[in-house]
């Protein structure tokens, strides 16, 4: 089993996000998907505004997604220890992730000493199927 982890807000689950499980499964043969949902104070900080839903909320709406093997919750103040806990093997960012915590992200799970590959995912056709075009 190949555990492979993601983040994101989840706001809403569409294409994009459906898309988006679909190529990190496509990893590895034998994939364990885990996705880390920003809580919501992290959301509020990062992109200024407050999620529709609550952590909770998103929590719950991923729980229920087939593509999904496990949900947990990011922390609230850094991410080293939860993605430490999580032990994965793969880290999978979205096309559009970036910012303070993506531009540090390998360089402080080096630090830590947490072993992990880290790759970029493709676009799924964002110029339709991205949560803040579709709120």
């Amino acid at each position: 089993m190949t555990r492979i982890m993601i983040f994101g807000t989840f706001d809403m689950v569409h294409e994009g996000h459906v898309d988006f499980f679909r190529q990190a499964r496509a990893l590895a043969p034998d994939p364990y998907l885990i996705v880390s949902v920003a809580r919501d104070p992290i959301v509020t900080r990062i992109k200024g505004a407050k999620p529709r839903r609550s952590e909770q909320e998103r929590h719950a709406l991923l729980s229920r997604n087939t593509l999904v093997d496990e949900v947990i919750l990011g922390q609230e103040d850094g991410y080293v220890e939860h993605i430490a806990d999580a032990k994965p093997d793969i880290i999978a960012l979205g096309y559009d992730q970036v910012g303070e915590f993506v531009d540090r992200l390998e360089r402080d799970l080096t630090n830590a000493g947490i072993e992990v590959k880290v790759v970029r995912l493709q676009a799924f056709r964002p110029e339709k199927y991205k949560t803040s075009k579709l709120i």
